[in-house]
This record gives C-alpha cells, structure tokens and sequence, in this order.
C-alpha cells in the first residue's frame, strides 16, 4: 500500500524511513486516531531529553522531517498533525540554502551550470516531494474524468514529464534573468510556494475521502491560525529586503500564491496531496518568473 503525503508517495510496510531517510520505525497497519499508518510512524531519537514537548515544536519538528532531507533533530520528537502551518518556515531554510548556494557560485562558474546546480539543490533538499505531486497532478489534469486513477498511478505518464520540464526551464530561465539579484528571490519564492496549500486547504475539500494527506483537514483550524507563523517569515522577508523595490520583488509570490490553488482547485474539484505538491512548485516557479521579469524590466539583462 502506498500513501501519498503532500505529494510523495510512502510505503506503509518495511523499514519506516522520512522523505529524508530518518530514523523512524514503522507499526503495519497502525491507525491511532483516524491518522493513517505513515503518520503512526514512530521517531526515534538519537538523545531524549526530560524536557516538556511543546506542541508547535513538535509540529515544526514534524515538518523538518516531510519536507526536507535535513538531519532530523535530536528534540523534540515530531507530531503529524498541523506540519503544514511551518511548511514555510521548511522553505525559508531550503530557499536560504539555494541562494547561499547561488551566492557561492557566482562569477566562480558559468551561468548554465550555476543555474543548474541550484535547480538540483533545490530538487535533493526537499526529496522531490512536491515535483513527484507536480507530475502526477499533470498526468491526472490530462486524463479527464479519471484524474484520480491517474494522479494515483506511480508510472510517469507524458503530461507529467513536460510539467517537469516545463518547472525546470521556466525556473531556470527566471535565475537566468536575475543574476547576481536571485538570493532574495529564491527565499521569498520558496516561501510563498510552501504558503499556497495553506490556500487550497483552506477553499478546497480533499479528494480522496481516506487519504493519507487527509490528516492537514482533520486538523485545520482555519486559514488566519494556520498563517499566523508564516506572517512572521513575510514580516523577516520585508525587513531583509533592504529597501522598497527589492520588497515589491519578495512579495510578488503573493500572485501565484492564491492564483495557483485557486486555478487548481477549481480544475480538480478539490485538492489531494498530490495538488498539493504541485501548488508548492508553481507557484515557487512563477514567483521566481514574476520576480526575473520585473527585475529585467526594470534593470535590463543581467550581466
């Protein structure tokens, strides 16, 4: 049996491991509370501390775990109930990465191959988890009244391998246009990209009555709760701007941030984990598209 989560998809027999390959230890057909057997996973960590386990750490522990294949953290030990509220705060560490990445690169490489190293950081740090969702939402838009049959086929059909290509060129081209200006934009992008599913959860039943990513609506609290740690990333990304343009230029993935899960939504009839994913990815590419237009338009090609 395979679950899907946010896009991945994970085996509920065998060795329990994270989208990271952390040390978690699965229970077969473990059902606690309604969650489904990958949420029952058990983390193991490496020290135990004495210390009381506030909830909102545990969820941002929780979400350290799906969202990236960073090192899991030693305390506290994760929960899977409300991860998607810190999604973003997993961007702002994974778009920080990159455009430390990008920084380090710069004049040092050929633009084509700094483009493309910080395209495949982008893709390891985070598993692949939400292209893999990217993809398969492709192939289930392509296949009409059986879009669920097919998002939840594992084989790649056509539609998702140009929905791969199509993230890839248009993401590239955007880090084309910003040059030596594309650390700023890829932490705001990679930020708005994890606020997006807040979106579609929030205006869109979900799909698959007993989905495995069904457990973010059995907990949702309500689109203001679930902001409130996001509103803090966008109020630090306003700060470290530095300036007002180089704000309006942070804050354009505010657009595809609604657009996209509104548009998808509104195509699918709901959103499943895999729609999810696929909010995250375009709406990450068209904040970095909308942010190399501007900056292009503005300051012209870069250099």
């Amino acid at each position: 049996m395979n679950l899907s989560v946010g896009g991945v998809e994970a085996a509920a027999a065998g060795p329990a491991v994270g989208a990271a390959g952390h040390n978690l230890e699965g229970e077969v057909g473990c059902d606690r509370d309604g969650e489904p057997a990958v949420l029952c996973r058990r983390y193991v960590p490496s020290f135990r501390f004495p210390l009381p386990r506030p909830a909102w750490l545990a969820d941002l522990a929780g979400a350290w775990i799906f969202y990236s294949v960073l090192p899991a953290w030693p305390w506290p030990a994760p929960r899977f109930e409300r991860i998607a509220r810190f999604a973003p705060w997993i961007g702002l560490v994974l778009g920080g990465l990159q455009a430390l990445l990008w920084w380090s690169l710069q004049a040092r490489v050929p633009l084509l191959a700094q483009v493309a190293l910080v395209l495949a950081a982008g893709l390891l740090l985070s598993g692949g988890l939400h292209m893999d969702g990217a993809m398969d939402t492709a192939d289930g838009l392509a296949a009409g009244e059986r879009l669920l049959e097919a998002m939840e086929d594992s084989r790649v059909g056509a539609s998702g391998a140009q929905a791969l290509a199509l993230l890839l060129l248009l993401r590239g081209a955007a880090l084309a246009c910003l040059g030596p200006l594309a650390p700023l934009p890829l932490v705001a992008a990679a930020v708005w990209g994890r606020i997006a599913p807040l979106v579609a959860m929030a205006r869109f039943p979900y799909l698959r009555p007993g989905g495995s990513a069904g457990f973010h609506r059995r907990h949702w609290a309500g689109l203001a709760v679930e902001l409130r740690p996001s509103l803090l990333l966008l109020l630090a990304l306003a700060l470290m701007s530095g300036g007002r343009a180089s704000a309006l230029v942070a804050a354009l993935g505010m657009v595809p941030a609604v657009v996209v899960p509104l548009w998808l939504g509104r195509r699918l009839g709901g959103h499943s984990g895999d729609s999810y994913g696929a909010c995250v990815e375009w709406t990450e590419t068209l904040a970095l598209l909308l942010s190399g237009l501007v900056v292009t338009l503005v300051l012209g090609p870069a250099g």
